[in-house]
């Protein structure tokens, strides 16, 4: 699309809805914090760590899935959507997490799976246990095979994980029996969601978390559910991105029939008070597409991939900012932001790549290319989190990312879980490196994640330095940076502000005016000079009236 040379976002808020500006922070539980020492992190281990999320100033929390499940695929894989595994806790302790967040006004989210469930759950084995053609077996996408025999899968698709995205089934007597879709691992079958049984099911999950109090949802494969009739051949584009975003016509994401689900999710949502929010994570191939999602009446918010994918160069990063206050201000939603999630490298790590890195493939010892500068990222990561922070629309951040944690390049080989490495034969890494336990204390066991010393991923000796009792208090570093960014933002209504681009320092910054604030990225290796402004906040102490390479400042006139 044209972008034109000068852009003024009026505000696209229809009412005062928390989630059009809130600054939302994701828990990935297992390695947040450990309260019971098993090496795996756990509900009442979030509790204890809430006063340090109120501190930071975020607005909600987002936790990934912490439901009953075999943790084939990390929690991804579920097998009751209505109680919480053992691994995490009870229900009990989800209530006293959710009633302790509440305290501090702090919202909170859940992880939502509906594409597909876990091969354990009692449905699935119902439907193994089932004749072909039965209701049981109808709940998901069974297909009988090709040839003679029915020896042929009943197409070509691949599975995000790597490998056939169909496995075949053995009937009780021994022989081979139908195949089952399973877009990712096969211990994950795809649900068929053209079954009115399947969209009452969610509809009774839904109802279970919102009365227990829960503010929203975040949708994991949110373009995903509705498959295409007839279930055509396709052949992804080898370059492309893992989750949809390579190609529009791909015909296991984005089909229109699954805009009729989140109508329906909409209407239940909005019979609870408190503006209960939906948020997708919808991989697509462009922002135009993406805002299909968040159109009235359908979700309220949709992840903003375009932009955590785009490289660190001053004409991308205008371009996709103005194309997303644009395109989802023309739906009247909010735009999105974020930089990290717990499904690609972590942004202190990936703005310092030289070689292309696809979402999902992670970086390990012997990936090609030299390695990443780690001073070189942590200061493109300040600069491009204080920039995003002062956006207009709702921000999200992923655990670390506000103490400048890098990913984790080393990590044995015999300890990597993601199904990504097994699926692969080892040739993709996977997305272990960005799930490493937290440290929060320098010099304790497991630098604080739990008082035992254990972690389900292994922690490098770096961490030590990284630690949140090591950066507390410290005026330089990267969590005082996101704590005083989080502070004025609030303070100055930048999620509710409207953004004008500001064209006078020349094509290698990036500048624009947010209210009565005025942010510049120094993408260049020519200072710009400051004049009498004032410095509100700096992405690297010691500017000296000047914004150097790779730094973002928010200043105010005198």
């Amino acid at each position: 699309m044209s972008m034109p040379e000068t852009f003024t976002r009026n505000d696209a808020t229809t009412g005062s809805e928390w989630w059009r500006s809130a600054v939302i922070y994701q828990i990935y539980p297992r390695s947040f914090a450990d309260q019971s020492g098993d090496g795996i992190g756990d509900l009442p281990g979030i509790t204890s760590r809430l006063d340090d999320l109120r501190d930071l100033g975020i607005d909600a929390i987002w936790l990934s899935p912490f439901m009953t499940s075999p943790q084939k695929d990390a929690g991804y894989d579920v097998a009751d959507y209505c109680d919480v595994d053992p691994l995490f806790g009870t229900l009990a302790d989800f209530d006293t997490m959710l009633a302790a967040a509440h305290e501090r006004n702090i919202r909170v989210i859940v992880d939502l799976v509906p594409n597909h469930s876990s091969d354990q759950h009692v449905w699935f084995q119902q439907a193994l246990a089932a004749a072909p053609g039965s209701p049981e077996r109808e709940r998901y996408m069974f297909r009988d095979g090709k040839g003679d025999n029915g020896e042929i899968a009943p197409n070509n698709w691949e599975s995000v994980f790597g490998g056939p995205a169909w496995t075949r089934t053995t009937n009780a007597d021994g022989t081979p029996g139908q195949w089952y879709l399973h877009i990712f691992d096969s211990s994950q079958p795809d649900f068929n969601w053209n079954n009115e049984e399947v969209r009452e099911e969610f509809r009774r999950i839904l109802r279970f978390w919102l009365d227990r109090g829960v503010d929203g949802f975040r949708v994991d494969v949110a373009h995903g559910m509705v498959k295409a009739d007839g279930l055509p051949d396709y052949t992804p584009n080898p370059d492309g991105g893992s989750m949809g975003g390579d190609s529009a016509d791909v015909p296991y994401w984005g089909q229109d029939g699954v805009h009729d689900i989140y109508r329906d999710w909409n209407k239940l949502l909005a019979e609870y008070d408190g503006d209960r929010a939906l948020c997708g994570e919808a991989w697509l191939p462009t922002i135009e597409q993406t805002t299909k999602w968040v159109r009235p009446g359908e979700m309220h918010q949709t992840f903003n991939f375009a932009y955590l994918e785009t490289p660190w160069q001053p004409a991308a990063q205008r371009a996709v900012i103005t194309e997303s206050l644009l395109r989802y201000g023309a739906v009247g939603a909010p735009s999105t932001w974020v930089l990290s999630n717990h499904d690609v490298v972590r942004h202190a790590t990936r703005l310092a790549l030289t070689i292309d890195n696809p979402q999902g493939e992670g970086i390990g010892p012997n990936t090609p290319g030299p390695r990443p500068d780690a001073a070189l990222g942590l200061r493109r990561a300040r600069a491009a989190s204080t920039m995003m922070l002062a956006l207009p629309g709702s921000a999200y951040l992923y655990q670390g990312e506000e103490l400048g944690l890098p990913e984790v390049i080393d990590l044995p080989d015999d300890a990597r879980q993601d199904p990504t490495w097994f699926r692969t034969n080892k040739k993709r890494y996977g997305r272990d490196g960005c799930r490493v336990p937290l440290p929060w204390v320098g010099n304790a066991p497991a630098f604080g994640f739990n008082e035992t010393g254990e972690a389900w991923l292994p922690q490098p000796v770096g961490f030590a330095a990284f630690a949140r009792d090591v950066q507390r208090g410290v005026k330089e570093s990267t969590l005082s940076l996101y704590t005083n960014a989080l502070t004025l933002r609030a303070d100055f209504g930048l999620g509710t502000g409207t953004l004008e681009w500001n064209d006078q320092y020349g094509s290698d910054v990036v500048a624009f005016k947010n209210g009565d604030i005025e942010v510049i990225t120094n993408f260049g290796a020519a200072p710009v000079e400051l004049g009498d402004k004032t410095v509100l906040i700096a992405s690297e102490p010691d500017i000296d009236g000047a914004v150097l390479t790779d730094v973002t400042v928010w200043v105010r006139d005198v």
